[in-house]
């Protein structure tokens, strides 16, 4: 593996997508008139911000300060596996797997297949909430039965977090959130991989790590309590405010990440089937865009940052861009790095070369 200059990277990686582009073209596309924000100024404010990442450019630097982000275009078991050991992450005790099941019957989750030997190899256990909007994950026992179906029982133990419960860990420096309500047994743990499928989001913008930890470890009245940015736990998901809501993603985490340690937690985003829609949809818009690759890092915000970059040098990105700056999702990036969760700015390394 070696470092080479990021110009000279983005060149050759623009060109790599280009030719790899040219296949599995569908018809999913946003429409403007998508049930979400479209009318909100937040949006337009999103799409004035997103011209500091789109044509090309990117939060990359070659500054030995910067978090590193690995980078790997084998979206493979093996490629998994070696993406993770460049991180050098050593858990001390037992490994919570955070991932998502997938919404029945055609959500893009995860496979089995893909994330097997990794889950193996850190001893994991794949753990998950139960959904607060209803659907096939609502209750233990047919979220159980999903993933079953999806094939995670084959892989490892299985765990919902939330099915004796949920606890709270407090979140300090936010503006939207006093605490993480997470499933009780996420006391459980004492390391967390979190395992996350990049992709659009109809609320969100996008999801990646930030997400999944964010409203993925928390119980369904968390999830209420960060959809609506601190303000109920019971009730319905949606909320008004959309930057708060955004904001209220980052807070999570950084609850998260005091409770556990920074130094118990990484993060792998995998950028395949990047349809507009998230993991929870179970009829999510066909992907028009190719799968980029695997990424790696100890800094959710660098992470999901340097994915979202991926995303806009594509050539075929327009469906999803469209989709986060609809929803002006790059302010959850804004706001994490504002409350100190992590850097936007971040090394890419990319371990093929």
């Amino acid at each position: 593996m070696k470092k080479t200059n990021r110009f000279a990277r983005m060149l050759t990686l623009g060109l790599a997508l280009v030719l790899a582009g040219c296949a599995g073209k569908t018809t999913g596309t946003v429409s403007d008139n998508e049930t979400g924000n479209a009318s909100n100024p937040s949006a337009v404010q999103g799409q004035e911000a997103s011209s500091q990442t789109s044509g090309q450019q990117t939060n990359e630097t070659d500054s030995e300060d910067a978090p590193v982000v690995y980078f790997t275009s084998d979206i493979s078991a093996e490629g998994l596996v070696r993406i993770y050991e460049q991180l050098g992450w050593e858990p001390s005790g037992k490994v919570a797997v955070k991932i998502s099941t997938g919404e029945p019957p055609a959500s893009n989750y995860l496979r089995p297949e893909l994330i097997g030997d990794l889950v193996r190899k850190v001893d994991g256990t794949i753990v998950e909430c139960n959904t607060a909007y209803g659907g096939s994950r609502a209750s233990s026992a047919m979220h159980r039965q999903v993933a079953a179906d999806h094939g995670f029982f084959d892989i490892a133990d299985f765990d919902l977090l939330d099915e004796e419960g949920e606890v709270e860990w407090p979140v300090t420096g936010g503006t939207r959130l006093t605490r993480s309500i997470v499933g009780s047994h996420a006391e459980n743990y004492t390391d967390w991989l979190i395992l996350s499928h990049f992709k659009g989001h109809a609320m969100a913008g996008f999801g990646g790590a930030i997400k999944n930890v964010a409203i993925g470890m928390s119980s369904p009245s968390g999830k209420v309590y960060v959809h609506t940015a601190g303000t109920k736990t019971k009730g319905s998901i949606w909320y008004g405010d959309q930057d708060a809501w955004l904001e209220a993603l980052g807070e999570m985490v950084t609850g998260v990440r005091d409770h556990v340690g920074a130094e118990h937690i990484v993060y792998i985003n995998v950028m395949n089937r990047l349809s507009v829609d998230c993991d929870c949809d179970g009829n999510p818009a066909e992907p028009d865009m190719h799968d980029i690759g695997i990424l790696a890092s100890a800094d959710p915000v660098a992470l999901d940052q340097a994915c979202i970059d991926l995303v806009y040098q594509a050539p075929d990105s327009a469906s999803l861009v469209k989709r986060i700056e609809r929803q002006n999702g790059l302010h959850t990036l804004e706001h994490a790095e504002e409350i100190g969760l992590g850097s936007r700015t971040y090394r890419l390394l990319n371990i093929d070369e």
